[in-house]
């Protein structure tokens, strides 16, 4: 891991040089802490930071596993706890202001913690990590274990605090939820108990939610069946089911921002709505506070939503993004708002002192306000931050005192490095990138994002200026590098351009000239000795395409300021040959590469490999690409990429990473002598680093932490010391004369009016806007350009004197609009270059104009005399456009744009026949019938089919599947009926004969019953020969498979009936096809009779229409297509030819004369049809012409014979006119005729469809209602398994509750064994304490009682009134270590009272001394009492809990067995109440009133024949009844009169037997007797007392007579136990004699082992063989108890057997 690699492979020192931290600058981040009164800490980079904010010192505390993650502070400990950002982070405890580490923490989180929490008193930290555990956990920080942690997944929290009065009180805070956590204890176990607060609504009001497990409010559905939760409509039967509301069901509820207790346990809640919630901590009600307004608003201030509350007596202090402190006064349910104090900048944190004197005020910037509170408040800056991250740092020359730091926003601060106090600041008011400090002057140069210089002069530390400002070009500057004597200023700048400037503030930093590189440049490297005169420039640039690196080199003389006209052109590019430029490359990337002072060496960073390498330069000259070999390499053990410096010598080489480690290495070996890992990978490591001139100086900047690092030597000397100050001096030495003449010039300089200001964020900000402005402007002016252009191009023709005019301007008459705007230097050469080449060649470009001119004057003749010209041979203005390029350009443009416009719309064209041919497979092409209409002749009357597709083979096969059931079943029950029958049949020939005609009755009305209309059936599919047969019975669907079987049926019985209709309608459309085509074969008669008879009538004739006919409508017409029609030009021509063919051929028709002679003779004709006799004219003879006188006889006979031909022909034509019209009459009536039938059947079959209809729909709803009754039994089934699942959650929580229970109570009752162990030792010494001292006289022991019934007193710290009245909180709770510091304290009074001065006079001191230790041991073990008192009560209350819990959990599991039953009853009464389909007939149903009944829950449909017979059966049993209980009324009457005699004469007995009993069981005693009898009972008694008192006193003279025959006889065995130790004592003298006789002996015995050993071996064998016998003794035993044994079990297991026994 990177954490291990940063430890284990970090550089280890080679010499005896090492580096230490001096102090650490940075901003906090994070909420600002106090440890105590007067200091203040925060986290930042690798480091904790500690102000002191009275005397402004720091102390820093470095974390040695990398960056700083969240931090807490103990103010009562003094301990502050902070974790690192490493995979598995610890939790590190350090003492303040020893900085110790106390403890380390270990838990199992793996990324990271996000917060953490002291409590206010005792020995706890809370600590929280997000992703991927969400756990919270309680640490005893003391002893480093966990005492508790539970995780709740998802839940991300951003504030986490104790409750100051209350150490089990833990309130988490998120931007949605609010839980406090409460902290249960028991003995040594402790557990958190997490509950939820229920936030109002955005508009402050609450929603009462209902119980979505168990909903209470669900309605009553009597039709459709019961309503379920919405959880199982959803199927949702796990843990999500508890807490699943759909999107409509959630509303937006307050998001809480910043929260904080009360004295009185409660929290206030500031939200982003800007609502103040109150909330009691015990019952967690949330109060929302009420706003009073003020009639005059806070300066027209909106304060929205707190971001930080701290509390304060009356009230919360809180701050918006405004830079406002408010106070909110709150009284009782509001609160009133006033300005409390007025912050620069948005305060994001605030907290107060431990003795709540000093507010800290923290703004988002980080900058740190403490704010005094007393008769004369003040408000001071502790930290002033700057604005954002350290862009860059560098050594004020030289390098011992000040430095400068820059940021992004342009903000430089000039910094005192002893204590890196803040001297001065300045602000560009731009975006700044880089800085850079002379080394031979006071000044420095910082880059900008504009490509701007800003030269700074630092001759003055307190108020630095800017000198000069050079404006170099348009991007950005990405680098700023001074040559070591400060000669040369080398700017680099984003586009690949390396700018040269003369560092010297007398020369007005001059712009010498620039040199073109690569874009990407890494570095500028420049070399710089004392002994040369040249400077020697490396630019480091990347080729990422290649994977290479590029080195270009090149050498400045140092009198190029003078001579900088000959090396450089009129543009200012300095000539490559005059400054030697080389170009190298490498075959690897670098990330940094440095210039070597000897020996022509490079040192590179590989920035894909862990290696620093050297490279020699080529001595010889080269043209073109140099490719570089390594000449050294050395493993650097520093991963990521890294940067180069060189010491001001040359002789160190410094190397910096990602990992954050800075390492010095010799530049001649490239080994580590020194090292210090001032950063850390999680901050990406070092950013930048500056060594001062002598060395002794270190600067490390990091990149993203945000943390500035001054390093110092500890151990620093000998040669490595020599060599750098030896040279330190020699480089003052040789810049001391320049420093001077440019310091002097500095401070004569007068400054320079750029914007400057002091808030450098605003102006920033104006800064960027304006220059997107002006961009935006440029833009606009450009598209203006663009389209007057256009303008202009396409009033050519008619501008063309525009044109002329604008032709004569030229470059040198071009004038800049803004003359305000800035010009960068590179910009001006270039002008500077125009001008200089347009006033060399003004000859040559008045020629070319004066040529342009007469061109023009050309063109236009030629344009004025092509309008004159014909349509046909003009030409097209563009064809005078004598820029071919730009005719080009529009052609190619055109044509791209149609080649567009023809790719959308083909495109649009494809997509649109990719839908429709989607439209047609759906509704056409999948369609086994197409849908289609029919529609009658003569009436508007139109019959649909039913549009089918075809059944799938899944849905055929489920249909065989439930068909061949459905046959299996009825087979079934046919053979039950025949076998019932079979047995029903035998019975009924033994039956008597007058049964006979019940059953003929009863058979009759079976056969009725089986006649009887199917109305259960509930459609009318019969009347569509379907068969309805395998159906099952609307009352018998109860089971899942049944209903799904039933909609499978029902399913195919609509198929059928729209199938048989569909077949009746295809056999009406062929019927009109039919019809159709007759009346055409007819109408072809009609109209030849309307044309021979010249009538005007229309004939009618009947088409099909598109909706008859809809596959017309997915065929285009041509006739439909009203746009033109794109002709091909070969299609043109096609048809050019074949008219031409055509005319043609009519013209050799024409030609024919046997057919212009037939038609001129007859007609056309060679044969007169009968047809023909209506166009038939007799030729009248041609002497008609000539007067009637004038005839011949034969001219009058051909006159009379003509008139007989005329007669005869009109005769012929009146009859075949006759016939005409008769047959026209006929044909027209058998049309109508045949057409209205057709419509008569067609109205037969629209009312067949809406038969159709309604049986499908009527099929349809029953399958609605099979598909709504099992979507309702899926939602019953969700609903039972999530009961189930929810019981066995609560059963697992039951047990694991009963678990607690068992064990809380376990522990209890040690705990209470302890304890009163402890009580009774407590009692024993305190009886035992004049036991103790029965040897001191009785006076003294009354004394030393006293005393030890004697406490000392505690004397309280008395705590100041003021303080008193300031802290809200007062003295908080005690504690474990509390209670230890009051027992500490307890001892210490008891050793005051233990003082001799103490004892009582004329008492032993050896006494006195025996008196304390009893004392303090009774008074220790009181203590222990009371601690194990007080452990006793807490554990019996966790116990109460534990068992509250259990208890609630079983009513949990109680009400679910409940509601599991109520389901369980639900489902079988939806199983059983079942919805039917009924058809009745219209006019059957009458009703008397019209008050119907719409409840049915309770009602069951049954035949009316089985009524009307139930209830004449029960008229006659009722009859019966009524009879029979009339008779035996009276029987009972007298019953019950014997019954009550019988029962008063049984109690009577019973009180005469128990008066009996208790006179037989009365207890009289002897003592009652005597005192009956006697009749001076008192008398004895006291006679009887003198006796016992005489018997006494002799039993006490025997006892003392006794005593003393005791204490003689001890005498005497005094004495003879004197006599017995001295015989003893000889003995012992005589045993120790013997002893050495036996030792001796047992020399002798050893010596003679043999024989001993053959004893013991015979003694063995003795032994063995006893053994052996005793063991064969006892198997002889065990076995003979087996036999027993075994023959017992044979006579059990015989016993069990059946005795089978002949008979």
């Amino acid at each position: 891991m990177a954490q291990g690699r940063e430890r284990d492979e970090g550089p280890h020192s080679a010499g005896g040089a090492s580096l230490s931290v001096r102090w650490v600058q940075g901003f906090p981040k994070q909420n600002v802490h106090f440890v105590n009164d007067n200091t203040i800490c925060y986290p930042c980079g690798n480091y904790v930071i500690f102000i002191n904010i009275e005397t402004k010192k720091k102390t820093v505390l470095q974390c040695s596993n990398g960056i700083v993650g969240v931090m807490a502070t103990n103010i009562p400990c003094e301990v502050v706890a902070f974790s690192d950002r490493k995979l598995k982070p610890l939790i590190y405890v350090y003492s303040f202001p020893g900085l110790t580490r106390r403890t380390k923490l270990k838990g199992n989180i793996l990324l990271d913690y996000t917060l953490l929490s002291f409590s206010y008193c005792g020995t706890y930290l809370a600590s929280y990590s997000s992703l991927p555990e969400f756990e919270l956990a309680l640490w005893n920080w003391e002893s480093s274990i966990i005492l508790c942690k539970k995780s709740q997944p998802g839940m991300d929290v951003n504030q986490m605090s104790f409750n100051p009065m209350n150490w089990r009180q833990l309130c988490l805070s998120s931007p949605s939820t609010v839980s406090v956590w409460t902290i249960e204890r028991s003995n040594q176990e402790h557990c958190f108990r997490a509950r939820s607060v229920k936030l109002p609504l955005e508009d402050g009001s609450f929603f009462n939610e209902t119980d979505v497990v168990f909903p209470q409010s669900l309605p009553k559905d009597l039709i459709y069946g019961p309503v379920l939760p919405l959880s199982a409509i959803a199927g949702l039967v796990g843990k999500e089911a508890e807490t699943f509301r759909p999107k409509d069901d959630l509303y937006p509820l307050l998001h809480p921002t910043m929260h904080c207790w009360t004295p009185t346990s409660d929290l206030y809640i500031g939200c982003e709505e800007g609502h103040l919630l109150m909330i009691n901590g015990d019952t967690l009600q949330v109060t929302v506070l009420n706003k009073i307004e003020e009639e005059s608003p806070l300066d027209r201030r909106n304060f929205i939503s707190p971001v930080t509350l701290v509390y304060q007596k009356e009230g919360v202090l809180a701050s918006g993004i405004d830079g406002f402190v408010y106070s909110f006064i709150i009284k009782d349910r509001s609160y009133m708002i006033e300005d409390f104090l007025e912050i620069e900048r948005p305060v994001e944190h605030m907290t107060f002192s431990p003795n709540y004197t000093v507010l800290l005020i923290q703004t988002d910037k980080g900058s740190v306000y403490i704010y005094t509170f007393g008769k004369e408040p003040t408000l001071n800056k502790v930290l002033d931050a700057c604005d954002g991250k350290f862009q860059a740092i560098d050594f004020i020359t030289p390098g011992t005192q000040y430095f400068m730091t820059l940021t992004y926003s342009g903000e430089i601060c000039v910094w005192w490095l002893e204590d890196c106090a803040c001297v001065s600041k300045i602000y560009l008011n731009t975006l700044a990138t880089v800085l850079a400090c002379c080394p031979s002057s006071l000044s420095a140069a910082v880059g900008t994002e504009d490509g701007s210089v800003y030269f700074i002069s630092v001759y003055d530390k307190e108020s630095p200026q800017v000198v000069h400002k050079a404006f170099l070009s348009e991007s950005s500057v990405q680098h700023v590098v001074y040559d070591q004597q400060g000669i040369f200023l080398l700017v680099g700048t984003a586009e690949g351009k390396v700018f040269i400037i003369n560092a010297n503030s007398s020369s007005s930093f001059q712009i010498i000239g620039f040199t073109e590189v690569a874009k990407d440049i890494l570095q500028i490297s420049t070399v710089s000795l004392l002994e040369t005169d040249i400077v020697e420039v490396m630019v480091l640039s990347s080729l990422p395409e290649a994977g290479r690196s590029r080195l270009e080199m090149f050498t400045l003389p140092t009198l190029l300021p003078q001579v900088s006209t000959t090396f450089a052109d009129e543009r200012g590019r300095l000539k490559d040959e005059i400054i030697h430029k080389y170009l190298y490359e490498l075959e690897h990337a670098l990330s940094s590469a440095v210039l070597g002072f000897q020996s022509n060496q490079i040192y590179g960073f590989c920035s894909q490999v862990p290696y620093i390498c050297s490279y020699l330069l080529p001595e010889e000259e080269h043209t073109g690409i140099y490719i570089l070999k390594p000449y050294k390499k050395v493993q650097s053990r520093q991963y990521g990429p890294g940067l180069l410096y060189l010491s001001s010598h040359g002789l160190w080489l410094i190397t910096i990473a990602k990992c954050g480690i800075l390492c010095i290495r010799d530049v001649y070996t490239l080994e580590t002598f020194a090292w210090c890992r001032s950063h850390s990978h999680q901050g990406h490591g070092i950013q930048s680093m500056r060594i001062s001139m002598d060395g002794q100086n270190i600067l490390v900047n990091g990149r993203d932490d945000g943390t500035l690092v001054y390093l110092k030597w500890k151990r620093f000397g000998g040669h490595l010391a020599s060599e750098i100050l030896d040279y330190y001096q020699k480089l003052l030495i040789s810049l001391s004369s320049a420093m001077d003449k440019e310091n002097h010039y500095l401070s004569t300089t007068p400054k320079v009016s750029v914007d400057l200001g002091s808030d450098s964020e605003h102006t920033v900000i104006r800064r960027i806007r304006s220059r997107d402005i002006a961009q935006e402007a440029k833009a606009e002016v450009q598209v203006a350009m663009m389209e007057v252009e256009e303008s202009c191009a396409k009033e050519r023709s008619g501008g063309f004197q525009k044109q002329k005019a604008s032709t004569d301007l030229s470059q040198d008459e071009l004038v800049l609009t803004d003359v305000k705007k800035e010009i960068p230097w590179i910009q001006q050469k270039s002008q500077e270059a125009i001008k200089k080449e347009v006033n060399l060649f003004s000859k040559k470009r008045k020629e070319i104009k004066q040529g342009i001119k007469s061109l023009s004057k050309t063109i236009l003749n030629m344009m004025e005399e092509n309008d004159k010209l014909e349509n046909i041979a003009k030409l097209d203005q563009q064809e005078f456009g004598l820029d071919l390029e730009e005719l080009e350009r529009l052609h190619d443009e055109s044509q791209e744009e149609v080649a567009k416009m023809i790719k959308d719309v083909e495109m649009h064209n494809l997509a649109k026949s990719y839908l429709a041919e989607l439209i047609k497979e759906e509704c056409w092409n999948s369609m086994a019938v197409k849908g289609r209409a029919l529609k009658c002749f003569h009436i508007p009357c139109v019959v649909e089919n039913f549009p089918m597709k075809a059944r799938t083979v899944e849905e055929l096969k489920e249909l065989e599947r439930v068909l061949q059931q459905k046959k299996i079943e009825a087979e079934c029950l046919k053979l039950r009926k025949e076998i019932v029958e079979a047995q029903s049949g035998v019975k009924l020939i033994k039956q008597r004969h007058e049964e006979d005609d019940e059953e003929e009755e009863e058979e009759d009305k079976t056969v009725k019953y089986s006649n009887l209309p199917n109305y259960l059936l509930g459609s009318l599919s019969t009347d569509f020969g379907v068969d309805t047969s395998l159906l099952s019975s609307q009352l018998e669907l109860h089971s899942r498979e049944e209903k799904i079987n039933q909609i499978i049926l029902l399913k195919d019985i609509i198929y059928k009936v729209k199938t048989v209709f569909n077949n009746e309608f295809d056999a009406a459309y062929k019927q009109k096809e039919f019809e159709i085509a007759r009346v055409k074969e007819r109408n072809v008669r009609i109209r030849e009779i309307i044309l021979d008879l010249e009538l005007e009538e229309a004939v009618w004739q009947p088409e099909f229409e598109d909706c008859e006919k809809p596959e017309r409508t997915l065929v285009v017409q041509d006739e439909e297509i009203t746009a033109h029609k794109h002709i091909k030009p070969w299609h043109k021509a096609k048809e050019l030819i074949v008219n031409h063919e055509k005319e043609h051929w009519l013209l050799i028709q024409d030609a024919s004369t046997r057919l212009r002679a037939l038609m001129d003779m007859m007609g056309g004709v060679l044969e007169v049809k009968k047809e023909d006799i209506l166009r038939m004219v007799i030729p009248q003879p041609a002497f008609m012409a000539k007067p009637d006188a004038v005839w011949t006889e034969e001219e009058r006979k051909q006159f009379k014979d003509y008139e007989k031909k005329v007669k005869e022909l009109n005769e012929e034509r009146d009859k075949y006119r006759k016939s005409l019209e008769a047959e026209l009459k006929k044909l027209q009536n058998s049309i109508q005729e045949s057409t209205q039938a057709f419509d008569e059947h067609l109205k037969r079959l629209f009312e067949r469809r809406v038969k159709a209809e309604m049986v499908t729909n009527q099929e349809e709803l029953k399958i609605s209602n099979l598909a709504f009754s099992l979507l309702l039994d899926e939602e019953l089934s969700s609903r039972e398994k999530f009961l189930n699942n929810y019981l066995t959650r609560k059963q697992h929580e039951k047990s694991q509750t009963s678990e607690a229970v068992r064990k809380s109570r376990e522990d209890l009752d040690v705990c209470k064994e302890h304890y009163d162990n402890l009580l009774a030792e407590d009692k024993v010494m305190d009886r035992s304490f004049k036991k103790e001292f029965s040897e001191i006289p009785g006076h003294q022991v009354d004394i030393l009682y006293k005393l030890f019934k004697r406490r000392p007193r505690i004397s309280k710290q008395k705590t100041h009134s003021e303080t008193t009245s300031v802290v809200p909180f007062g003295e908080l709770p005690g504690s474990g270590k509390l209670n230890k510091d009051a027992f500490a304290q307890l001892m210490k009074a008891m050793d005051e009272l233990d003082n001799i001065s103490n004892m009582p006079e004329g008492l032993d001191p050896l006494v006195w001394n025996h008196f304390c230790m009893t004392r303090r041991a009774k008074v220790e073990n009181e203590q222990k009492v009371k601690q194990k008192a007080a452990d006793l009560l807490e554990m019996a209350t966790f116990l109460q809990k534990r068992v509250e819990e259990e208890e609630k959990v079983q009513q949990e599991i109680e009400r679910v067995f409940h509601e599991l039953i109520l389901l369980q009853e639900e489902k079988v009464r939806f199983q059983l109440n079942l919805t039917i389909q009924i058809l009745l007939k219209q006019g059957q149903v009458e009703l008397e009133n019209f008050q119907l009944v719409l409840e049915y829950s309770d009602a069951i449909l049954i035949n009316k024949n089985i009524i009307e017979d139930l209830n004449s059966v029960i008229r006659t049993q009722g009859q019966k009844k009524v009879a029979s209980m009339m008779e035996s009324k009276d029987v009972h009457k007298r019953i019950l009169q014997i019954e009550w005699e019988h029962k008063k004469m049984e109690m009577e007995r019973e009180d005469l037997n128990q008066k009996a009993w208790d006179i037989q069981m009365l207890f009289f005693s002897r003592d009652r007797q005597k005192y009956l009898n006697e009749p001076n009972y008192e008398a004895l008694i006291s006679i009887q007392i003198g006796i016992m008192e005489q018997t006494i006193a002799v039993l006490d003279k025997m006892h003392k007579k006794n005593v003393e025959n005791c204490k003689k006889l001890l005498k005497k065995l005094g004495k003879f136990s004197n006599q017995k130790d001295i015989a003893n004592y000889a003995l012992s003298c005589n045993l120790r004699e013997e002893l050495v006789a036996v030792s001796e002996r047992k020399d002798i015995c050893n010596a003679m082992g043999s024989k001993l050993t053959c004893e013991k071996i015979v003694k063995e064998r003795y032994e063995n063989m006893m053994q052996q016998q005793k063991l064969t003794n006892i198997s002889k035993q065990q076995a003979e108890q087996i036999s027993i044994l075994q023959t017992e079990v044979e006579r059990l297991r015989m016993k069990t057997f059946p005795a089978l026994v002949q008979m």
